[in-house]
């Protein structure tokens, strides 16, 4: 019986970015790395939901020579040892290197799909980049956007648009139930269907 997962982005979504000038960077080394509120929570929310929680980001600051795969593997084993994560998939490669990896191209959700057996159809992305929600699109997932209010291209096509993580994981265990998602709270938004 194939399984359900919701695959996510990394910065942005599980832990901080750094925004300059309005565009979001990963953090440049693990002192930086900040896991963001209610995370953990959301997480483990969907584990018991019955969810793979698989992190799927592109670092082609590896490739342009900005920073150390060393890093990079050192901020996602802290995040896999302190946080209830299925697993983290790396893209490395940068947009010239024309890999079917790199979102937005799906190929680490196939890939991830593959190995699991995961139903795609059933399976969310939660992203907050334009790259994160046509990799969702392409492999045939529902796509949740966190907006996060960058400077930079949104994504033209989205079936939720949250603030955080916690708000997606709510909106992903009420349609796991085949409840209407309904407003999140007083202080965020409601999550409107985009397609």
């Amino acid at each position: 019986m194939s399984r359900r997962a919701v695959f996510l982005d990394r910065d942005g979504v599980i832990n901080r970015a750094i925004v300059r000038d309005g565009r979001p960077f990963p953090p440049a080394c693990l002192a930086e790395l900040e896991v963001l509120p209610g995370v953990a929570e959301a997480l483990a929310r969907l584990r018991e939901a019955g969810f793979l929680r698989i992190v799927v980001t592109n670092q082609p600051d590896v490739a342009r020579g900005t920073t150390s795969r060393a890093v990079v593997e050192a901020m996602n084993a802290h995040l896999e040892a302190t946080l209830p994560l299925t697993e983290i998939r790396v893209c490395y490669h940068d947009a010239g290197d024309h890999c079917a990896c790199r979102k937005p191209g799906p190929g680490m959700i196939l890939e991830a799909a593959r190995v699991h057996d995961i139903d795609l159809p059933g399976s969310f992305v939660v992203g907050d980049r334009w790259r994160d929600m046509e990799a969702g699109i392409r492999a045939g997932c529902r796509t949740i956007f966190v907006d996060l209010g960058y400077d930079e291209k949104q994504p033209s096509l989205c079936h939720f648009r949250v603030a955080s993580l916690p708000e997606a994981a709510q909106i992903i265990i009420s349609t796991a139930r085949g409840d209407p998602p309904t407003e999140i709270g007083d202080e965020t938004r409601t999550a409107r269907s985009r397609i």
